[in-house]
Order: C-alpha cells, then structure tokens, then sequence
C-alpha cells in the first residue's frame, strides 16, 4: 500500500472525527457529502496498478493456459510433419524411424516444459496478488477496529458525562425539595384529597 492511500485514509478518520452529532443522537453524524466523495475519489484513483493487473492475469488464468498448448500442439504438429518427411526422403527406413521418433520425444518434453512453466508462472503470479490483496485487507481491517475501538470510547465518555449531570440535577433537585417524595410527586395532605371527576 502506498503511503498516499494511508495518508488518505487517515484523512478519512480525521474527517469522521471532526463531523458533528446530529441533533438528540449520539450516533449519527453530519457529513459534509462532497468533501468525503473527493477522498474517496482520490482512494480509488491511488489504487495500485499492480492490483489490478494481477486480478486481469488471474482472470485470463485459463487464456494462458491455453495459448501454452497451442503453441506445444504446433510443435508437435511441426515436429510430426518433419519425421513424416524424413521417413518419406531417407533411404534408411529404421534410421528415418529412430530420428523421428527421437525427435517427437523431444518437442513432446519442450511442449510439457512449456505447458508446466505456464501453470507456474500463473500459480506464483495468482498468490502474488492474494497476498497483497490480504496485507491491504489486514491494513485496511486494523484501521477500522481502531477507528471503532475510538468511537465506542469515546460514546463511552460522552454516556457516563450525561449520567453525572443527572445525578446531580436529581440531587439538587431533593436537596431544594426535601418534602418531594421519591418520583418527583408531593405527597397531598390527607385533609384536602383533591376530587375526581367522572367524565
């Protein structure tokens, strides 16, 4: 990863953290649309070119094998037609025979020499990419679990600040009003019930 994408990340989280709560939440924020749609912007423009080639190479994965046995088939086609004309032109029949035969051999190890370096190249390219794409992904999974990690902190702090300003609102309120019995109602005297009316 390119030190770029972290830097833009961290602008992510600095911006995250800078936005305001909406009113009465404790949630959710208010964003400033264009400013994050530009980060991102410039998050995927700063995408490694490697990424994607390798997605592209593994992809057409099949592709190269392919052309790697086309191009042993025409070997052997080619080396077939060369013994089919030695035979035909030699004057020795059993030499004609042994040099093709020798030389079919040949182009059948050059063509699965071919055919095995593909399938290597391929294979090393194809965990090449998983392992970049994974120490993206583990960079990228770190960055979100202290991004959340800092949040929850952070609501933590703003819950217990609340419930402090409660218990002291709730005490001054029983010191002025020491006859107020718990609940916030005053008992009525017996002598005076208040009345209710049937609707």
């Amino acid at each position: 990863m390119s030190s770029r994408i972290e830097q833009i990340i961290e602008e992510i989280e600095e911006f995250v953290d800078s936005c305001k709560f909406q009113p009465l939440s404790s949630t959710k924020i208010v964003v400033n649309k264009e400013e994050l749609e530009e980060l991102l912007r410039e998050l995927r423009m700063k995408t490694p070119d490697e990424i994607k080639r390798y997605q592209k190479i593994i992809s057409n994965k099949d592709a190269i094998l392919e052309d790697a046995q086309q191009k042993a088939d025409a070997i052997i086609s080619d080396a077939n037609a060369k013994a089919q004309q030695i035979v035909s032109e030699s004057e020795v029949m059993q030499t004609a025979l042994q040099q093709s035969n020798q030389l079919i051999e040949q182009t059948n190890a050059q063509a699965q020499e071919i055919i095995d370096k593909a399938t290597q190249d391929s294979n090393e390219i194809r965990m090449s990419a998983i392992r970049y794409t994974d120490e993206m992904l583990e960079n990228l999974e770190k960055i979100m679990s202290h991004t959340i990690d800092q949040a929850g902190t952070k609501y933590n702090n703003f819950i217990n600040s609340i419930q402090s300003c409660y218990d002291i609102v709730n005490k001054n309120r029983m010191e002025l009003s020491p006859q107020t019995e718990p609940g916030g109602y005053t008992q009525v005297p017996e002598e005076a019930p208040e009345e209710k009316t049937e609707e």
